[in-house]
């Protein structure tokens, strides 16, 4: 009875709008940076390596390659810092967590990229010719 309760006022505080990524997407993690009485936006681009939790708990965690050297970040994904997140590039994988990547370097990093489905047109129905 109180977990209803709980995730109706969960509600109200998550995002509406929240872009479709997965393990293996390129994302561009748009965050609000305030220093005093300024705020600026600072953006974060790599490879999202593990999605975890639901709900207002989602956590997903972004790595990339700075000067040599492997840098994660976590983002909450219903934070209100968080001003927007794009997917640049949708990678294909087999696992849920990207571990095996905190290994490698360089060109062993890049994931494949995932392949658009086609969509069959059923032979019966009739299809414009093309001018």
């Amino acid at each position: 009875m109180s977990y209803g309760i709980v995730k109706e006022i969960e509600q109200e505080y998550m995002k509406k709008e929240v872009p479709a990524f997965k393990v293996g997407d390129t994302v561009d993690v748009a965050t609000r940076i305030v220093e005093g009485d300024k705020e600026r936006i600072q953006v974060f681009s790599g490879t999202v390596i593990m999605v975890k939790s639901s709900g207002i708990n989602q956590t997903f965690t972004v790595r990339r390659i700075v000067n040599n050297e492997g840098v994660e970040r976590i983002f909450p994904t219903h934070s209100p810092f968080i001003a927007s997140i794009t997917v640049k590039r949708s990678g294909q994988t087999r696992r849920a967590k990207l571990f095996y990547l905190r290994d490698r370097v360089g060109k062993a990093t890049r994931l494949s990229e995932k392949k658009a489905k086609k969509i069959e047109v059923p032979s019966d129905t009739p299809v414009e010719a093309a001018k």
